[in-house]
């Protein structure tokens, strides 16, 4: 293992040493169910505490990525790195992976002065302007999706950018901005008027309505995103493991 921890980056050690063990995991010789190197000789190697190393492996055991057992070490779990359930990607990105073809059939991105709401997950004032932009999307033939994204200030992106691209690759690669951590939330309701227009469904509809709150490597907000999906065309997966 040739990989090092920055004792002078901002990113906190416990981010960086969670983004070692992702990286650790895809080598071939822990895909064929090698242990990964034991607490105490990973966190020598690292140059950081056992506690802090744990609070990674923690992170990724509950995502299912690795298996702890006593006495016997800790591996990666089957399939886990080809698993596209335990890995959160761009709307964009998820689509491609699945083999769906999708049409964007409105974008629209504007400045807006913040509600509460933006103002307290943002930390920002009420004279503060964030980026909103709006994008209905779906299959060729029909509309399922309304999103409405949230950009915090610090994040930089203006109406100039090319939201065409997949939305985490244009920040990463345009801004320097890793979204690393997502929070969400699912519940479901009726369509409004206007999620019913643009969905093109009766008012009262039921929609899937998500929340999305994501954060950077610092664990900083740089997003927030709410989508409204069609109930009939859309399913939502969430896959576990224990």
């Amino acid at each position: 293992m040739r990989y090092s921890i920055d004792h002078k980056s901002p990113v906190p050690l416990h981010v960086q040493a969670e983004n070692l063990l992702r990286q650790l995991i895809t080598e071939e010789q822990y895909q064929n169910g090698k242990n990964i190197p034991n607490e105490v000789e990973l966190a020598e190697r690292l140059g950081i505490s056992r506690t802090t190393l744990r609070i990674a492996i923690n992170k990724l055991v509950f995502e299912g990525l690795l298996i702890r057992k006593k006495r016997a070490g800790t591996k990666v779990a089957p399939g886990a790195v080809s698993s596209k359930s335990n890995n959160w990607l761009s709307f964009s990105q998820e689509m491609k992976l699945r083999g769906i073809p999708i049409k964007n059939f409105e974008l629209h991105v504007t400045w807006e002065l913040p509600d509460k709401n933006l103002m307290i997950f943002f930390n920002i004032r009420s004279d503060e302007p964030v980026l909103k932009m709006e994008r209905v999307r779906g299959r060729p033939e029909e509309p399922f999706v309304y999103f409405a994204s949230y950009f915090h200030p610090r994040v930089g992106l203006s109406p100039d950018d090319d939201f065409k691209r997949p939305l985490y690759e244009l920040l990463e690669q345009e801004h320097g901005v890793i979204a690393t951590l997502s929070k969400e939330e699912i519940s479901a309701i009726g369509a409004d008027a206007f999620i019913a227009e643009k969905l093109q469904v009766p008012a009262g509809s039921p929609i899937l309505f998500r929340k999305r709150f994501v954060y950077d490597q610092l664990e900083r907000p740089i997003e927030f995103n709410v989508g409204h999906y069609k109930a009939d065309s859309f399913i939502y997966t969430v896959e576990s493991t224990r």
